[in-house]
């Protein structure tokens, strides 16, 4: 059984997709490009397709990731075209690899969102952030299913900066763009708890609801504050192509000289 890590897009309209929409778009995109995709036994049998850590309906996302395992072997960069193809726009299948290394939701411990704020200012998304920072805790509630829980957003925050946006929107536009870095602890702290504690702790209410997207997930490093590629173990741990006596890598076969 082979196994095929592949990281998808959720981009423009198709934010909206719930994930059980995906689930099924993906299930479709599957027979569509006979992929031989190995089953679950029982009396329901489905395919063998584990998600991780999906982004909110209503979220767009750069880097969302799942697992595939198939019953043949097949080129994973063939694979990722043919799924792509097969999926509409905005659900696009933008990288793959053969999973050669365990535990691939362990991996994504942290995301880097970014929201935009339209009709707040940089100035004012500034302070807030500054506010916001300098507290040792910032507890908002949120509805779950047990009930109204009150958790401390501050703590999962590993990194807030208040941005300027692109230079290409209309002149007297106020616009501010937050990059979040944030830590996947339990209760899971999302983007808009962040800005409910950003209304918290400093009064910041956006007059429209926050654009945001999930521009990348992965194990986070707390020397660097970065967050990694996930799926690079993979790619590291595949085996290194062959190499000719000269030292190159070896591909196909020159061809002899014509006839």
């Amino acid at each position: 059984m082979q196994r095929i890590r592949l990281r998808y897009t959720k981009r423009g309209r198709l934010r909206f997709t719930s994930h059980r929409d995906f689930q099924r778009a993906f299930e479709r995109a599957l027979r569509r490009a006979e992929v031989p995709m190995a089953y679950s036994a029982g009396f329901t049998p489905h395919p063998k397709v584990s998600y991780a850590n999906a982004a909110p309906t209503g979220v767009g996302s750069e880097a969302e990731y799942l697992e595939i395992a198939l019953t043949a072997q097949r080129d994973p960069e063939k694979l990722r075209a043919l799924l792509d193809e097969s999926l509409p726009t905005g659900l696009d299948i933008i990288d793959a690899v053969e999973a050669r290394t365990s535990g691939l939701a362990d991996r994504l411990t942290a995301s880097i969102w970014e929201l935009r704020l339209d009709g707040v200012t940089v100035e004012e998304a500034g302070k807030a952030v500054e506010t916001f920072l300098a507290a040792e805790s910032v507890e908002v509630q949120r509805k779950t299913k047990n009930g109204m829980r009150t958790f401390d957003t501050r703590g999962a925050v590993a990194e807030l900066q208040a941005l300027a946006p692109q230079a290409d929107r209309p002149l007297g536009d106020a616009c501010a763009i937050l990059r979040l870095v944030v830590r996947h602890l339990t209760p899971a702290v999302r983007p808009d708890d962040v800005l409910s504690g950003l209304r918290a702790v400093a009064d910041l209410a956006p007059p429209v609801p926050a654009a945001v997207t999930r521009l990348a997930q992965g194990l986070f490093d707390e020397e660097s504050g970065t967050v990694t590629d996930p799926l690079a173990p993979d790619r590291e741990a595949a085996p290194a192509a062959p190499q000719t006596a000269a030292g190159t890598v070896s591909a196909t076969a020159p061809e002899g000289p014509a006839a």
